[in-house]
């Protein structure tokens, strides 16, 4: 069954002409593997997972036999992502009577809570799970979804800081840790979430690319250069990373504005290395009338010239 990553908070959209469309053209067996495929790669895709029920599915529901159970709990939380109460709430009824005594039952109800922005009664049935289960990993996540949703931010890294304690392992936890730190500017601290993902994953480019864009925030001429160091990283690991190129691109051109002479030539010749494969990127996957238009690379030599130009004089 599903996992509720942190990240999920109310993503609330309604149900879209491409996703209805889509859904009538497909067959039952194609909605019900398009479903499973979903699950498996933890896709969130609430729109498109209530229309192929609503559509395709609901009607020969029975034949899904016991996996009815686990598209259940799916769409139950596909559809409070399109703020679909009703649904929600169908699917929370059919799973209590089949299953009377599961916290899952329970988390989704509460769930539905937030969806209702019943925040209270959320926390307080997230708290009975906790104390039934207190390696309830889920029910945790949700208290700090709760927090964020009403815009406590302080108490919500204090609720997490808290989690990751006792769950040190939740990449996810991480990376909400580390946006939670930027949203307040606390710099230094989302650093040292990146770092804590960088070492538990040292293959993950955005890992690396997501440090150096906070380095390159703080500006100083030290973080600067780990900034450019990690950008260099992140496209060692993901050659086509146009954003890591960007990066190293920018980290480079400021380093190089700041530089004595001998460190202004090696960051002159890292921009320009990045610089030409911004260009190579441009001219394989768009028009070139398209790139004129948007004046990127015309951007890029201007610095490039103006970095060359001071070093000259």
């Amino acid at each position: 069954m599903t996992c509720f990553p942190v990240l999920a908070f109310s993503s609330l959209h309604g149900l879209g002409t491409r996703q209805f469309k889509m859904a009538h053209h497909t067959t039952w067996e194609e909605a019900r593997n398009q479903l499973r495929r979903m699950r498996e790669d933890q896709v969130r895709d609430g729109q498109t997972v209530v229309s192929l029920w609503e559509n395709v599915l609901m009607t020969e529901r029975n034949k899904l036999g016991d996996e009815l159970w686990t598209v259940y709990e799916q769409v139950c939380i596909a559809a409070l992502d399109c703020q679909n109460i009703d649904i929600a709430e169908t699917c929370i009824e059919l799973l209590k009577s089949k299953f009377p005594n599961s916290l899952r039952v329970k988390r989704l109800l509460g769930m539905k809570y937030e969806a209702e922005e019943r925040f209270n009664k959320a926390g307080e049935l997230y708290d009975d799970i906790i104390k039934e289960d207190e390696t309830n990993m889920f029910a945790r996540k949700r208290r700090v979804a709760i927090l964020k949703a009403q815009n406590k931010t302080v108490e919500a890294i204090e609720e997490l800081n808290k989690y990751l304690k006792q769950f040190m392992t939740d990449f996810e936890g991480w990376m909400e840790l580390c946006d939670l730190y930027l949203a307040v500017q606390d710099y230094t601290k989302a650093a040292f979430c990146m770092e804590e993902l960088i070492m538990s994953n040292p293959h993950n480019h955005l890992y690396h690319q997501k440090f150096a864009e906070i380095k390159y925030t703080m500006g100083d001429p030290d973080n600067m250069a780990i900034a450019r160091t990690y950008f260099a990283q992140a496209i060692k690991l993901n050659p086509n990373s146009v954003r890591s190129l960007y990066g190293c691109f920018l980290a480079s051109s400021n380093l190089a504005a700041s530089s004595n002479r001998k460190d202004k030539q090696s960051n002159i010749k890292y921009a320009a290395w990045a610089a030409q494969q911004l260009k190579e990127k441009y001219t394989t996957v768009q028009p070139e009338d398209l790139t004129n238009q948007t004046r990127v690379l015309e951007s890029i030599e201007r610095v490039l010239e103006s970095l060359t130009d001071k070093t000259s004089n």
